[in-house]
């Protein structure tokens, strides 16, 4: 199968299969999703939708939460990953939203850059999200899910794999098709032991055609036939 028609084939099935795929991260305004999005960095998004009510009752806002401090942040999200760094970040965060963008979510990426704990990835899910900006964010699902299925050409960096999915996803699908490859990596096409037997896009899949076919019909080609099976049992 050809690129283009590998990334055709790839936005008309999931446009057709799940065309309301969204962040699993639950959130309220911007400020909350920049919030969660921070947070999840090498977390479950279930692990974040179980500590953010609290601290968002807490901090319901860019200046309550710019007021704080790193200690009584880590009180709430003790129980994620790197909670001291990321306490930190949220704090350095606020206090920058508050003072360089009157606590509104800038839109650019490059603006939400600027602000502590954002990186490249953040600040695309962010912009795509809030904003529906043409941007993709690549984590290690969406790294992992492009390069196996065949949308990229074994890019080495997350920032390789966005460029060629911005190359060749139609700008409009670029935000939505984050989620199907994150939902897709998280459920069936997952790191150690991808779950081919249950996947729907083998026929579109590199991975498949290449690695779990040919072992396959390898396996089925040893099988004894139906009329050696007899032979045997006549033996």
């Amino acid at each position: 199968m050809l690129k283009k028609e590998r990334y055709q084939a790839f936005v008309a099935y999931f446009s057709a299969h799940n065309p309301g795929a969204e962040t699993e991260l639950n959130y309220g305004n911007p400020y909350e999703l920049l919030v969660a999005v921070i947070l999840s960095a090498q977390c479950t998004d279930k692990r974040i939708n179980q500590v953010t009510p609290a601290l968002f009752e807490r901090f319901p806002d860019a200046e309550t939460l710019a007021a704080s401090n790193s200690d009584e942040v880590f009180t709430y999200i003790r129980s994620v990953s790197y909670p001291n760094n990321k306490a930190k970040h949220l704090v350095g965060m606020a206090q920058k939203l508050v003072s360089d963008f009157g606590s509104v979510v800038p839109q650019t990426v490059e603006e939400l850059q600027q602000l502590p704990g954002v990186g490249r990835k953040t600040a695309n899910v962010i912009a795509s999200v809030v904003y529906n900006a043409p941007a993709i964010a690549v984590d290690t699902h969406v790294f992992r899910v492009a390069n196996r299925i065949g949308l990229t050409d074994k890019a080495k960096t997350p920032l390789a794999v966005e460029k060629q999915l911005v190359k060749h996803l139609p700008k409009d699908t670029l935000a939505i098709a984050h989620h199907w490859l994150i939902l897709h990596g998280r459920y069936i096409c997952v790191a150690r032991k991808p779950k081919c037997g249950e996947c729907p896009i083998t026929w579109m899949c590199r991975y498949y055609e290449k690695e779990v076919q040919p072992t396959l019909e390898m396996s089925t080609s040893r099988q004894p036939s139906e009329k050696t099976k007899k032979i045997s049992k006549q033996k």
